[in-house]
């Protein structure tokens, strides 16, 4: 099993940028695949970027590419969300979430194992 924790949400204005971070627990998070997803209230899980175990795979939801990266360093056991030229529309909780499958990259937020409590991004206008 392993354990997620987010950090680096906060409130930035339009056009700015913010960096999320996900530590994980346990030695298996290098077999792991990795993704962020958002909420808004009312609104179910949104997937937004993953990464595959190695590194070398990623998506994107439309709206996210161009402006968000996801990255990995699996000797920290930690997993990035880059995002820059924030809008307002990025206002969610954003998680975490490990896949124990590390074959196919997986975009659809059932199909993923393990969640962090999230941390609040907020983008004012």
């Amino acid at each position: 099993q392993v354990q997620l924790v987010e950090s680096g949400g906060g409130l930035v204005q339009a056009g700015g940028s913010l960096t999320l971070s996900c530590a994980a627990s346990g030695h298996t998070f290098s077999s792991y695949n990795m993704g962020w997803f958002r909420q808004t209230p009312g609104k179910e899980r949104e997937f937004v970027a993953a990464i595959r175990w190695s590194g070398g795979i990623t998506y994107y939801t439309d709206s996210a590419k161009g402006r968000f990266t996801i990255s990995r360093d699996n000797a920290k056991n930690t997993v990035y969300l880059q995002m820059n030229s924030l809008k307002p529309e990025d206002t969610a909780v954003y998680y975490c979430a490990a896949d124990r499958n590390h074959w196919v990259v997986r975009t659809i937020h059932v199909e993923y194992d393990y969640w962090g409590q999230g941390t609040q991004v907020t983008v004012s206008s």
